[in-house]
């Protein structure tokens, strides 16, 4: 998310490799030989991708005598702003986590700073363990817009969005839990009464533009989608269902459903205000869902978006071998652990959404519901991508144009007009 996922990990998951793996040695070396495979990701070591991939380095050391593993100190934020650059110099890593979507693996692949991943994905038979929804993110044209064209990404999770809500503060305030959008929308109503602040948000990154993209898709179809997101049409911001999310989202800050507080709040505060019981609903990622099963002392629940088929999501951040990699076997052999059933079965039961797991080896209860609800989603091909896709740089634009719908700077109607202009700006000419 920014996407999605990737801003509420940005601040707490730089992850070295004294995390990872205590064997990996010192990992300030640019050197690379077929005894080293130099590995960049930004996943927690907590987290559910983490933990398998820290399992993965396990099984490649393992499979591969003399050959160790070093990951190296990278945040998202870090890897995000210099990826064009390191990765067109000889410093570039063997393997590498990156975001999918245009603005991102699409540039890359565009910029010619990928490997085509096409050949030894047929080879290994990648392709036949993803889903047509999760490896749209995977494929990108000549000019670097995802769905089509070569591989230039492996997934090896999934993620999508859903209401997680605190089922201790519905049932202290005797309130229906939300199974319905008009319960939703009635449980909102009856906790603002209350003095409570029913939605967790955050306007300084991405919770509250995912609010109101999620609004939108409840007005959406699958050709909406294509529009907006592959270029399939003439994307317009003042349609029914833009025009419908620009206002609920304002009506729902001036009804305080939403707190114009939360303007300055990042992804980070969201999620630690739901943890702390603080605000009884967050509409946000299956990222959050391992933390919030460890950190959270009370019961809480999910539900998909209701009255919706479509909601924010897609396969994984992706698995890249940049252009000037020095070891890419290596880097092949080591996605392919990453799909195997035992990492696969180990990242459904740490809270994960696995692409390959055997549904039966997911034992935790919660872990079977979140895998569950994914399936669902996926198939009715209820996966709709994240807002800032489309476009280099819409990410900022959506921030800052939302926080100014949230404090009242802007009208829905010039908040949309401000939106169109910097997508037409942006999106290629088709």
């Amino acid at each position: 998310m920014l996407t999605t996922r990737r801003r509420a990990a940005a601040a707490a998951v730089i992850l070295s490799g004294s995390l990872l793996l205590s064997s990996c040695g010192d990992s300030d070396s640019g050197a690379s030989d077929g005894s080293t495979l130099r590995l960049w990701h930004y996943e927690g070591p907590d987290s559910a991708m983490g933990q398998a991939w820290k399992e993965a380095i396990k099984e490649f050391e393992a499979t591969h005598p003399g050959v160790t593993v070093k990951v190296e100190e990278k945040g998202f934020e870090q890897i995000q702003k210099t990826a064009s650059m390191v990765l067109n110099s000889s410093d570039a890593p063997d393997l590498m986590e990156y975001n999918k979507g245009n603005a991102t693996a699409g540039l890359l692949s565009k910029q010619g700073l990928l490997t085509d991943l096409t050949a030894e994905t047929t080879k290994r038979g990648w392709d036949k363990k993803l889903s047509a929804g999760v490896s749209t993110t995977s494929r990108y044209d000549t000019d670097g817009v995802m769905g089509s064209g070569k591989w230039y990404g492996v997934p090896n999770y999934a993620e999508y969005t859903m209401v997680y809500y605190n089922k201790d503060l519905f049932a202290k305030y005797k309130i229906a839990e939300p199974k319905t959008f008009d319960q939703l929308t009635a449980a909102m109503e009856a906790f603002a009464g209350k003095g409570v602040t029913p939605l967790a948000n955050g306007g300084a990154e991405y919770p509250a533009q995912q609010y109101l993209y999620q609004l939108a898709l409840s007005r959406a179809d699958r050709s909406w989608v294509d529009t907006y997101e592959l270029y399939k049409g003439k994307a317009d911001f003042h349609d029914a269902a833009w025009t419908y999310a620009a206002e609920t989202f304002a009506d729902w800050v001036e009804k305080g459903y939403i707190s114009e507080k939360s303007t300055s709040a990042k992804a980070e505060d969201a999620g630690v205000s739901f943890i702390q019981g603080k605000t009884p609903i967050l509409f946000s990622g299956s990222w959050w869902y391992g933390r919030f099963q460890t950190e959270a002392a009370f019961d809480w629940d999910t539900v998909l978006w209701p009255g919706s088929d479509l909601t924010l999501g897609s396969g994984g951040n992706l698995w890249v071998v940049p252009k000037n990699a020095k070891n890419k076997d290596l880097a092949y052999d080591f996605i392919d652990i990453t799909l195997s059933k035992k990492i696969q079965n180990l990242l459904g039961n740490k809270g994960g959404v696995p692409v390959a797991a055997d549904a039966s080896a997911v034992t935790d209860p919660k872990a079977r519901k979140l895998i569950s609800d994914f399936n669902t989603l996926s198939g009715r091909d209820g996966l709709a991508f994240y807002p800032d896709w489309p476009v280099n740089g819409f990410y900022d634009v959506l921030v800052s144009e939302t926080q100014k719908l949230m404090t009242g700077a802007r009208k829905p109607d010039d908040y949309l007009g401000a939106l169109q202009q910097a997508y037409d700006k942006g999106a290629p000419k088709r």
